[in-house]
């Protein structure tokens, strides 16, 4: 009686889930869906640390190589594997087959000035950190270093419209750092995240060079008053050149324009502009001390 009873149990919640699946608006169940494969994506990052961070990540009998032969060997096994998910991630057409080729072909082509931009991204974090021993300390163990690197590789995938795989590659650093930066912001040159942990960018942020932002900080976008807000929209902030945003700061709004040379204090809640060369700070809070009572 006790197996029947299971029986019946298992029976009603297997029907209650199989009619669920049409609940949503994307295909549920059916044939395995074509898509970039979670794991292989994860690979890349870790073999495109291999390749710009050689002596910290880097296989220690290839780093044996002359550089030029090493970097080679790694770009052609990083393209080998970035050309088959771009090709997954994209619809299965003859045209999209050649699309990922091009597409893999100018993302190798790019690396060289992706490794410019960290090296400048590198400078930032142990200028702006006074606890930073040293750029080998930062490289080799900040997490605002890498989710910035992740950030970097993922947008040039972003800007080629590659479905998937650039907020893949995003939100394997937010799972990491607890920085979550959306692939499609544009962000400049000597960028300092520092500690991290809980910083939001939002997709269409724009920020400029010499920008520090501390943890806990969101550059994000207003609620929209129905529906889903158009994509295409400026939706997030827009921060100038040598702006410091302090931690637990709120920036909201895509016609929020934060000025060039700009502080924001910790926990400032914004959705107005700001000029350039301003301070923004809230005022203290009232403190009470009342003697413990034990």
């Amino acid at each position: 009686m006790e197996q029947d009873h299971s029986t019946d149990e298992i029976r009603q919640a297997a029907a209650g889930i199989a009619e669920n699946y049409n609940d949503y608006d994307v295909p549920m169940y059916g044939s395995l869906l074509r898509l970039p494969e979670r794991n292989a994506v994860i690979d890349i990052l870790h073999d495109l640390q291999k390749l710009l961070f050689p002596a910290y990540f880097g296989d220690p009998y290839l780093t044996r190589l002359p550089p030029q032969q090493y970097s080679a060997l790694l770009l052609e096994h990083i393209q080998k594997k970035l050309c088959k998910q771009i090709s997954l991630a994209l619809e299965e057409t003859p045209e999209n087959i050649t699309a990922a080729r091009e597409i893999c072909s100018a993302i190798i082509q790019k690396i060289p000035d992706i490794q410019r931009y960290l090296a400048k991204d590198l400078t930032a974090t142990f200028e702006g950190d006074p606890a930073a021993k040293s750029k080998m300390e930062v490289l080799f163990s900040y997490p605002g270093f890498f989710a910035i690197f992740v950030y970097r590789i993922a947008h040039e995938l972003y800007l080629r419209q590659v479905p998937l795989i650039p907020r893949m590659m995003t939100e394997y650093a937010h799972s990491k750092t607890g920085i979550d930066i959306h692939p499609g912001a544009v962000i400049g040159e000597y960028f300092f995240i520092d500690h991290g942990t809980g910083i939001v960018i939002g997709e269409t942020t724009i920020i400029g060079s010499h920008v520090r932002i501390y943890q806990g900080a969101t550059l994000g976008a207003l609620s929209p008053k129905s529906g889903q807000a158009r994509s295409d929209t400026k939706r997030h902030p827009t921060v100038g050149n040598n702006v410091t945003i302090y931690s637990g700061a709120t920036i909201l709004g895509g016609e929020t324009v934060i000025g060039d040379n700009v502080t924001i204090g910790g926990n400032v809640f914004l959705t107005d502009s700001v000029p350039a060369n301003t301070r923004v700070s809230i005022k203290a809070p009232e403190l009470k001390f009342r003697e413990a009572e034990f």
